[in-house]
């Protein structure tokens, strides 16, 4: 059974957290514990019914507030599919979190207020998903109830929708209309919107093909670890551990580890559950080298004829997440893979303003959830591809060494 991890994006209370609390109750994913506590401190606020929001909105100031803050992550399963959910914020202020809930996802449902419309957070989500290259995007019409169950009100955000997206990078758009406060298109097909012929949202969620969205042609192992047992059983085993960031690996395949150049065949691929024939992303595994090479965490093991860039100069987009600026002349450490660094900001080359897409050349620092192009300097190289071409080798964080904190997600679009 495959894996789908999803993110929910949008503007303030346009239904994130419910829309996440009606899957979970509709796909039974809820202990009855947990529902009764949804509906007891509902009748405690007052409210006409069980708010399912609240089996997100977990922290005592988003209760209070109605609102999101951190990102909540959620699992559930049907028979078809596992699910990770990450319920991320709708505030401005709060945009690094919505980054860090959809860097890792394969969809994300951007959700509109019908009465509302588009509005600026609207665009502002579907443009950082776009950046992060989530290859799956789907515009969930929330509260159609409200406007009546109106065709023409859909039509007119999913047309509005749909040609803002032609500027973005979008590879695959799906519009549904929903009332996730009253279960409308959510697991099963509503007969309120009989003029909607698509799946509902589950289904979809169900149905959507991930297993190509990975590359499977760029062999990348960021190598982890070193397996060592000092036991008598294995006296002679050497192995390096890691996640396959790309491509598929065999045994017998001609490797290269980087950045020494050395080549190699692949002795054996060991996983928690014992050997298999082949390894692709993401799957986490052990491969055993024919030859003795000092290799050790932050190489990494690719094909000799299809390598990723070995660059010290990285271009990259940057969302920046701290309170203090981000100006060129900073140094900060860098953490690419398994690769650790530390980076010079060298130059800012314009701030991005997400509501137009006009791009600010006169800028010259980034502020707490800008978005700019920076160029860095590393002092060890980092084996990067860009990001459009993998997410894992093409995706960085920055680090303030002084207070330990990630201050920045980076997205690389060049590297030499």
């Amino acid at each position: 059974m495959d894996l789908l991890r999803f993110a929910t994006a949008g503007s303030v209370d346009d239904g994130k957290s419910t829309l996440i609390g009606r899957l979970l109750y509709d796909s039974k994913a809820i202990f009855t514990d947990q529902l009764e506590s949804v509906e007891r401190t509902s009748q405690q606020r007052g409210d006409e019914y069980t708010d399912l929001s609240l089996l997100t909105d977990g922290l005592r100031a988003e209760r209070e507030q109605g609102i999101t803050i951190d990102v909540a992550y959620r699992y559930f399963a049907t028979p078809r599919r596992k699910f990770i959910i990450a319920d991320t914020p709708g505030h401005i202020q709060y945009t690094r979190n919505m980054v860090t809930g959809a860097s890792t996802a394969d969809l994300a449902i951007v959700l509109v207020d019908a009465r509302k419309g588009m509005v600026e957070q609207s665009r502002r989500h579907a443009f950082l998903v776009s950046l992060l290259r989530v290859p799956h995007l789907v515009l969930a019409v929330n509260k159609m109830d409200l406007v009546d169950w109106s065709q023409e009100v859909f039509e007119s955000i999913e047309k509005e929708f749909s040609s803002f997206a032609t500027k973005l990078d979008v590879p695959d758009l799906t519009v549904v209309p929903i009332s996730a406060l009253h279960g409308d298109n959510i697991v099963s097909r509503s007969p309120n919107m009989p003029w909607y012929e698509g799946p509902s949202l589950l289904h979809h969620l169900e149905h959507v093909h991930i297993a190509s969205d990975r590359n499977l042609v760029d062999v990348r192992f960021p190598v982890q670890y070193v397996i060592r047992p000092q036991s008598l059983q294995r006296t002679d085993y050497r192995a390096y551990a890691g996640q396959v960031a790309g491509g598929v690996l065999k045994a017998g395949d001609e490797v290269m580890v980087l950045p020494s150049g050395f080549t190699t065949r692949i002795a054996s691929i060991d996983t928690a559950d014992g050997p298999v024939g082949e390894a692709f992303a993401p799957m986490s595994v052990t491969i055993r080298l024919e030859d003795e090479i000092d290799i050790s965490r932050g190489d990494m093991i690719c094909r000799p004829h299809n390598q990723p860039a070995v660059a010290q100069d990285i271009d990259a987009m940057v969302c920046w997440m701290a309170e203090t600026p981000l100006a060129p002349g900073q140094k900060l450490a860098i953490k690419h893979t398994t690769r650790s660094a530390r980076a010079l900001v060298k130059e800012l080359q314009y701030r991005l303003d997400v509501n137009s897409l006009h791009r600010d050349d006169t800028a010259t620092q980034l502020g707490l959830n800008d978005i700019g192009r920076v160029r860095l300097r590393t002092t060890v190289p980092l084996l990067a591809d860009e990001y459009r071409r993998n997410r894992q080798t093409g995706g960085f964080i920055l680090i303030d060494e002084s207070t330990n904190r990630t201050v920045g997600a980076g997205m690389i679009t060049s590297a030499s």
